[in-house]
């Protein structure tokens, strides 16, 4: 245990979505695994990221779910690094995206676990949205956009990662929501230049 005011020597932050492709800080090592308990969901609205106010994106959340398990990675911030990243993910998840923080076990591709912070978006915040259709999700993405860029950007992205951190790992509900985004896309006549 640890003496309150003592300074934490390292501290590992999981990422299950943008933070897996931008993090926007500063980190001494990356790990990919997985949390077991969560699965990763499109159910979080996002009104200034990936969306407006007046026209909410969709981005991930983590819901818990016993029997799943969510891949991502793990970034290892060391003492000097600690306190920049916390400030950042504060205005970033909390401040403008409604999440929490709390603790879970990551365990990586090699078996290791850590103790790792996490920023979950729970249904008692003003952005969550909730579960819908994949189709319904796609077609949201596919017309918001915010101040981080377009939400199909963060969907492809999203998906693209995964696909080449964990090219074994199916993750079904990004999957479908990535086709029905693209289906979205396609019904519009939308070019794409991700």
């Amino acid at each position: 245990r640890r003496m309150l005011g003592e300074v934490a020597s390292s501290l590992w932050l999981f990422g299950y979505g943008s933070l897996v492709w931008r993090p926007g800080f500063a980190y001494s090592a990356v790990r990919v695994g997985f949390v077991r308990g969560y699965s990763r969901r499109f159910w979080q609205g996002d009104c200034e990221h990936r969306g407006t106010p007046q026209q909410p994106g969709r981005v991930v959340t983590l819901i818990e779910d016993k029997d799943a398990c969510t891949w991502g990675v793990a970034f290892e911030v060391r003492s000097h690094e600690i306190a920049p990243a916390l400030a950042h993910l504060a205005v970033r998840e909390q401040e403008l995206g409604g999440y929490d923080t709390r603790f879970v076990d990551f365990v990586t591709e090699e078996g290791d676990a850590v103790t790792a912070l996490v920023y979950i978006a729970t249904p008692h915040n003003h952005q969550f949205v909730g579960p819908a259709s994949p189709q319904a999700i796609g077609a949201v993405v596919a017309g918001c956009s915010g101040h981080a860029g377009h939400n199909v950007e963060y969907v492809l992205r999203l998906a693209q990662a995964m696909r080449q951190l964990c090219p074994r790992v199916r993750d079904h509900h990004l999957e479908e929501v990535e086709v029905a985004t693209l289906q979205a896309l396609f019904t519009r006549h939308v070019l794409l230049s991700v």
